[in-house]
């Protein structure tokens, strides 16, 4: 892991950098020179680095595709036009766990390391975390990362594939729970999902399983253009068997071409469909299982997918295996 030399430090907003405003804290430009003068302060080693902010600069409570997708594109030119040889990506706390997951698919096969950070408090505020959150992250960078995309928090790298926030105000708010991991892995990244592929905007959903959800409800849901949906099952992916309306709703959707994913609710839990008659019903409606997977993880797989235009039947046999370490350990 050699020691990134030239790094583009990505901003994209998020509490890292807000000042206050009349409504509240909010995103503001002007971090390139806060974060120049607050370098000469500190202890930790960091590459070169040159910066950009990837405008507009939001709260990622407005997360989109598009962002992710502008992330990407930026990160592409930093690469293959500018010469850095990593990237750190400022991102604000509330979606950061589903970007990293996100890039981790978007960004397959680019060979450098880009490494996401926020705060939970704004550089600056009394006791923030955020100096320690940067620096830590550049410190790292300098030290040598692998290639991939990772979380830096709280003095902790991560799998950007695995993590998830545990805590609306922790400074440890980001961890990787552990869960089941075991699969097979791609035995080769094939081109049309590299970092190369072009992605377009995907009608995707998640829903959570929940007693009393109604065949009506689903079919509503999916009669909207809804390209993939990921169940939230209970326990090792069971739902509701006994309601024969409700899986022929489902049935009829993966017919027409909806792929439908599932992962368990519970915080270390895994799917399994044939441990339960209850999962195995799902299973032949056309649910394929998302094994250990966060729902981050299986959210940015399947728009990293279904985005990049491929068929129904390649979708499911990429998302059943493991592109990055998001199902295999």
């Amino acid at each position: 892991m050699p020691a990134v030399q030239k790094l583009l430090v990505l901003y994209t907003g998020g509490t890292i950098g807000m000042q206050a405003s009349a409504n509240g804290l909010a995103p503001a430009s002007g971090f390139e020179a806060r974060l120049r003068a607050q370098q000469a302060e500190q202890r930790e080693q960091v590459p070169s680095w040159v910066f950009r902010e990837l405008l507009p600069l939001i709260d990622s409570a407005n997360m989109t595709q598009a962002n992710w997708l502008a992330m990407v594109a930026a990160i592409r030119q930093a690469v293959e036009q500018d010469g850095c040889d990593g990237v750190l990506v400022l991102h604000g706390t509330d979606t950061l766990a589903y970007s990293a997951a996100a890039l981790s698919f978007l960004l397959l096969g680019l060979r450098v390391p880009v490494v996401m950070t926020g705060s939970m408090l704004p550089a600056g505020a009394d006791n923030s975390d955020a100096w320690p959150n940067l620096f830590g992250a550049m410190q790292a960078l300098h030290d040598g990362v692998a290639a991939g995309v990772h979380l830096y928090f709280n003095g902790a790298l991560m799998h950007g594939a695995r993590v998830s926030k545990l805590s609306s105000d922790a400074f440890d708010a980001f961890q990787v729970v552990p869960r089941l991991r075991q699969g097979e892995r791609l035995a080769e990244l094939p081109a049309h999902i590299d970092f190369r592929q072009s992605r377009q905007a995907v009608n995707l959903l998640a829903l959570p399983l929940v007693p009393g959800l109604r065949a009506s409800h689903l079919r509503a849901l999916l009669d909207s253009g809804v390209q993939g949906l990921l169940l939230e099952c209970y326990g090792s992916g069971t739902g509701p068997s006994d309601n024969a309306e409700l899986l022929d709703v489902l049935r009829e959707a993966h017919g027409r071409g909806v792929v439908l994913a599932a992962i368990s609710q519970c915080a270390r839990g895994h799917v399994e469909f044939g441990v339960y008659a209850a999962g195995s019903q799902l299973a032949s409606v056309g649910l394929i299982s998302a094994g250990g997977m966060t729902r981050e993880a299986a959210l940015g797989k399947l728009f990293a997918l279904l985005g990049a235009g491929l068929a129904q039947d390649e979708v499911e046999r990429l998302f059943s295996l493991d592109l990055c370490g998001e199902r295999v350990e």
